[in-house]
């Protein structure tokens, strides 16, 4: 359902973002951010959650998104390197998360109290962004329909498809991985808690070096690189037969695709000719990272989670084929 609520409502956002003052929805945006995270602290029942999450979601989309597209507009020559450092930032946050939802759990305080606490940093961030300078371009005004026409450029579409598909070796995988090495595996509960938080780390420490390696190493030639690698490691992954060894192909794996996103959303950037509302549009008029893990749960269901997992070799195997040689 918030998935289905942020197809809705952000390709409005990303045309609003350029027919209004960006400032004043990033502001906006980050309100209901601190405000859902309340809500989820707080609410008494399923239904609650669910609409806090629904508000969560959209509301990242123009707390979260729409900075990440100011920071693309502020230096368009620097968009790899400065999508390494947005990755690198994301990575600390996926690391401290769970960190501090131990902490708490350790000292007896619940989840409720970490959600309360997280919306109280947001509200300090939006103070932050109301000192911040406007950076809208008021000469730019997509529309819904010039972002289906640009879904259709070639270009465009590549790496729409990279982005969206790339994700299968990321948050999906992510997603299922304490599954697996609970149900597949068949290991303890905590090994699975522990696959994820190394699974984490490794990805953190592969971000961070994304930051001084794009400044050396063309992108293009990185993504094939490194998607031939994952490749490699991912079916040893699968076939492994210890877990220890597992635990560490899993590690080498977020390590070796921690600059994917970074890259590939730099890319489209520049294919939309650093539009920034035009591609948060684009983006959200694209869902297939909506749709893919659906199709894997239904293929695990029916036939189990070993045999899901394949289908997401496509990642690597497309940026194999797809990623052109040179600029």
């Amino acid at each position: 359902m918030p998935n289905l609520v942020s197809l809705v409502v952000e390709p409005a956002l990303g045309v609003a973002s350029v027919t209004w003052r960006r400032r004043v929805l990033v502001v906006c945006g980050g309100l209901g951010f601190a405000f859902a995270l309340g809500l989820a602290a707080g609410a008494p029942s399923f239904w609650t959650l669910l609409i806090a999450f629904s508000l969560l979601y959209p509301a990242s989309g123009a707390f979260v998104s729409l900075s990440q597209a100011t920071l693309m507009d502020l230096q368009p020559d620097r968009r790899e390197h400065n999508m390494a450092r947005w990755t690198f930032a994301g990575g600390v946050g996926v690391v401290l998360g769970p960190l501090a939802l131990t902490g708490l759990a350790w000292a007896g305080v619940s989840w409720r109290g970490l959600f309360a606490g997280f919306a109280v940093v947001a509200l300090a961030l939006v103070l932050r962004v109301r000192r911040s300078p406007e950076t809208t371009d008021s000469a730019e005004r997509p529309r819904l329909r010039e972002a289906l026409r640009a879904i259709g450029r070639r270009e465009v579409f590549r790496w729409l498809f990279l982005l969206e598909l790339s994700d299968l070796l990321g948050d999906v995988l992510l997603g299922f991985l304490a599954l697996y090495f609970v149900d597949a595996v068949g290991s303890s509960q905590a090994t699975g808690g522990l696959a994820v938080a190394i699974w984490s780390a490794a990805g953190l420490i592969g971000a961070g070096a994304m930051i001084p390696l794009l400044r050396r190493v063309d992108g293009l030639r990185y993504l094939r690189a490194s998607a031939a690698a994952s490749a490699i490691l991912f079916v040893g992954f699968l076939v492994a037969p210890g877990i220890e060894l597992k635990l560490l192909l899993a590690a080498s794996i977020a390590a070796v695709n921690a600059g994917w996103y970074s890259v590939l959303q730099a890319r489209l950037y520049g294919a939309l000719d650093g539009k920034s509302g035009l591609v948060l549009t684009a983006g959200a008029l694209f869902p297939l990272n909506a749709v893919l893990p659906l199709g894997l749960a239904a293929i695990a269901e029916r036939w189990g989670l070993e045999t899901a997992l394949w289908p997401l070799l496509a990642a690597p195997i497309a940026l194999i084929l797809f990623v052109p040689r040179r600029s």
